[in-house]
Order: structure tokens, then C-alpha cells, then sequence
């Protein structure tokens, strides 16, 4: 059930999202995870303090090296930070792997506000990312940004996904953890025009960051190992949440997840949640 991911991402200074964030996902759930580094950037729980984007040739050099020799069964998209950037990961994905399923986490701010994606590069993202994707995985304000719709409610947040929907991506995971309430529901729009809700209770915690790069990592792993999209969604959820419960307490702002939270994802009742 190994499975692999390459994950085409910037680097957290702090290891709690990004490219840190995805390895240590991948791994706890099974699989084996490759990267190719978009971005170093500096911070820690408390902020983004510096960015160095890599250059593109580096950039399609890595993605390149990795699906030629290794190979991938998934790829996940996370910091893709301005236009050139995008088309040219999409480009590499149409001529190197134009059938490998991809995760598209459309990273925009940081937990602490920091921006992550030129505003530019948003028709980029909408035109040239999404129609690529096998699953699209926006939290409420980025699914806001991309669909410019209003989200107050689940049933906007069912509105969202279904417009992001047509937009291309096979799939959309709408995430709730941005809502209120002392559940946070996820909507999931399938292929076929069916909804799916998926509720969890919320967790009261300001250790959360890098929750967006872990579930769409986890998700990535779990259709690297051939889960099909609803189990490998259930699944990777009930690990984020896990990982949240059991989180280090590190820091002195938004803190890490405990991702090492499992080594046995069989363990994890994520069918029935």
C-alpha cells in the first residue's frame, strides 16, 4: 500500500506546514513521499518573515528528475506563489505526468496572514490549475477568492464548491474549519454531481497551523494508495484531526500538528467518519 506522493510546494522554516508538513504526512499515513521546493520561506508560529521563490528551471528541474526515475501514483500542489510559477508546474504536469491525479491545496495566506500568492496569479491559479486537478482542497476564504462567492453558511459553502466544480477539478473539498460552530463540516463535490457533508467537532485549539498542507498531503496518500476519492478524504480527515487533538504545544502562536500522531493508519476509524 506504499504509494507515492511528489509534492510541489514551498518549505516551512518551522516544519509545521509545507513541505515539512507534507513529508511528515505522507509518511505517517504509509507512503512515500518526493519533493520538488517552490519557495524557501522563513517563519515560525508566529508569522512569514521572509520569502525566496526558487527559480523556475530549478523548479521544473526537481519535478522533472523525480517523475523520471521515480515516478508518482499522486502529486500535490500547495505554494505556488505567482503566475509564471503555475505555468510552469503545469506545464511540466502535462508533459511529464498528464495522468497522474493531482491535489491542488490553492495556498493563498499564511495562518498568520501573511500572503502567499501574488493576487495576480489568481486567474493563473483558476485558469491553468484547476481544470488539471483530480481533487481542489480551498479553505472558505480561499473557495471565496476563487469562486467570488459569499460563504456564511453550509449551504453557500455547497454553492462554492459546486461553482469551483465547474471551473474544472474533478472534485472540490470545500473546508469548514474557517465557519463557526461547534462542528466543523467539510462539503465534497464529486464528479458525478453529488454533495457530500463530512462533520467532525471542533477542536479549541490555537495549534492548527499547517492543516490545509496536511489534509491535502494525507488525501494525496491515500489516492497514491489507491483509496478511492471519498475514503482517501474520510481518511486523511480523521488523521488532521488526530494530529490536531495530539498536537506538541510548540510555540508561541499558531502551532504545529503532532503528525507523527500514527505510524499505523490502519488504526484510524476514518470509514465510518
Amino acid at each position: 500500500m506504499k504509494g507515492r506522493v511528489l509534492v510541489v510546494a514551498g518549505s516551512d522554516s518551522g516544519g509545521g506546514a509545507g513541505i515539512q508538513a507534507d513529508i511528515k504526512a505522507i509518511t505517517a499515513l504509509g507512503a512515500y513521499a518526493a519533493t520538488a521546493i517552490t519557495a524557501l520561506t522563513a517563519q515560525n508560529t508566529q508569522g512569514v518573515f521572509g520569502i525566496h521563490p526558487a527559480p523556475l528551471d530549478f523548479i521544473r528541474q526537481q519535478m522533472e528528475l523525480v517523475l523520471d526515475d521515480i515516478g508518482a501514483d499522486a502529486i500535490k500542489t500547495g505554494m505556488l506563489a505567482d503566475a509564471p510559477t503555475i505555468a510552469l508546474v503545469c506545464d511540466v504536469l502535462a508533459e511529464r505526468a498528464p495522468d497522474i491525479p493531482l491535489v491542488a491545496d490553492p495556498v493563498m495566506i499564511a495562518k498568520g496572514g501573511a500572503a502567499l500568492l501574488d493576487p495576480a496569479a489568481l486567474e493563473a491559479l483558476r485558469r491553468r490549475l484547476l481544470p488539471r486537478a483530480a481533487v481542489l482542497t480551498p479553505n472558505i476564504p480561499e473557495a471565496e477568492a476563487l469562486s467570488g462567492l459569499t460563504i456564511r453558511d453550509v449551504a453557500e459553502q455547497e454553492a462554492a464548491a459546486r461553482a469551483l466544480r465547474a471551473l474544472g477539478p474533478r472534485a472540490v473539498l470545500v473546508k469548514g474549519g474557517h465557519g463557526g460552530g461547534a462542528r466543523v463540516i467539510d462539503v465534497l463535490a464529486m464528479q458525478d454531481g453529488a454533495v457530500v457533508r463530512m462533520e467532525a467537532a471542533r477542536i479549541e485549539t490555537r495549534h492548527t497551523h499547517g492543516t490545509g498542507c496536511t489534509l491535502a498531503s494525507a488525501i494525496a496518500a491515500g489516492i497514491a494508495q489507491g483509496l478511492g476519492l471519498e475514503s482517501a478524504v474520510r481518511r486523511a480527515r480523521a488523521y488532521v484531526q488526530a494530529a490536531i487533538a495530539a498536537a506538541p504545544g510548540f510555540g508561541k502562536g499558531h502551532g504545529p500538528l503532532a503528525h507523527d500522531v500514527t505510524v499505523r493508519p490502519e488504526t484510524l476509524r476514518w470509514d465510518e467518519a
